[in-house]
């Protein structure tokens, strides 16, 4: 039986780290891409002006407005919704942000009737727009981690989508 030399050995184990790291290079960066087409705007960028702040919010590959924000100083994963009435959170997500379950509603949604209670978000804030006691409804049938930002905290803006852009605006006087 022959053994290889040293020095082959050696190449061997260098080549097989070298793919080992290559590959796992390769997952961080298709990682973090994927991550960013979902969620382009996880850094929101904020413009303030005489009497308003505006955040605007690039559409991801499936034309959603995803991004993060802070919910009572907490990071949170969102989606715009328009057609929801109330911001609506996982249960999941409730209660590691400890909001309170109050009165319990059944609402109509586009996938039929749910369960939710009332809950109130105390400070919510996207980029530098900051909303106050905004009405949400802890939903335990809502699956993952993000919210919807529904129409309780939308209509305290005024919105406007252009070419895959959202803009948020809000007045400050």
């Amino acid at each position: 039986m022959s053994q290889s030399p040293p020095g082959r050995r050696a190449g061997k184990v260098l080549m097989m780290l070298a793919w080992i790291a290559g590959l796992f290079l390769a997952t961080r960066f298709f990682g973090e891409w994927e991550d960013r087409q979902h969620n382009p705007n996880s850094e929101m960028l904020s413009e303030q002006g005489d009497g308003y702040v505006e955040v605007r919010l690039a559409g991801n590959r499936q034309g959603h407005f995803v991004g993060t924000a802070q919910l009572n100083g907490r990071p949170v994963a969102f989606m715009i919704d328009t057609g929801a009435t109330d911001v609506a959170i996982p249960a999941e997500v409730a209660d590691e942000l400890g909001l309170e379950r109050g009165v319990p509603v059944t609402v109509n949604t586009a996938n039929g009737r749910v369960q939710g209670f009332r809950t109130r978000v105390e400070r919510l804030q996207l980029g530098q727009i900051v909303l106050h006691d905004v009405r949400a409804l802890v939903t335990p049938s809502l699956e993952g981690r993000e919210i919807l930002l529904g129409m309780s905290a939308m209509k305290q803006l005024e919105f406007t989508q252009r070419s895959g852009t959202l803009l948020l605006r809000q007045t400050t006087q």
